[in-house]
C-alpha cells in the first residue's frame, strides 16, 4: 500500500503532507482519516498543517474529513488547523462550499508554519 500522506514535527506545527494527487478513493480516504484522527485523539497533536499542494482532485469525503479534524480540533484548548498549498482548482471548490469562512487557510507552508511557531 502506498502512503498517501507524510506526517513531519516542525517545532509547534504537525505537518501532513498528501503526496497523492487524488483525494478520491473511498478506501485511501478511510486509511488518511483514521491517520489523522490518531494525530489529533491518540498523540494529541493541535497545531495540524495540512498541505494540499500536491492534490488535484478532492471528493466531499476527503472534504468531511478536513472539517471533522477541524471540529475535533476546536473542542481542544491551543489548537488550529491550517491549510496550505491549496491550488487553484481546490481554492474555487472551498470558495464555492464556503469553507473558507471556517478553515483558515495560507498560501505557502512557510506562511502557515510562521503562523504556528510564531516567526
Amino acid at each position: 500500500m502506498t502512503p498517501h500522506l507524510t506526517v513531519q514535527q516542525i517545532d509547534k506545527a504537525t505537518v501532513v503532507e498528501f503526496v497523492t494527487p487524488s483525494l478520491m478513493d473511498q478506501l485511501d480516504l478511510q486509511n488518511i482519516s483514521e491517520q489523522l484522527f490518531e494525530l489529533v485523539e491518540k498523540q494529541d497533536k493541535r497545531q495540524i498543517i495540512m498541505d494540499f499542494e500536491k492534490v488535484q482532485y478532492l471528493s466531499s469525503q476527503a472534504i468531511g474529513i478536513v472539517l471533522n479534524v477541524n471540529k475535533k480540533l476546536g473542542a481542544l484548548k491551543n489548537s488550529q488547523l491550517i491549510l496550505c498549498g491549496v491550488g487553484p482548482r481546490l481554492m474555487e471548490l472551498v470558495r464555492i462550499t464556503r469553507l473558507d469562512r471556517v478553515l483558515k487557510i495560507k498560501a505557502t507552508q512557510k506562511e502557515a508554519l510562521a503562523t504556528i511557531n510564531g516567526y
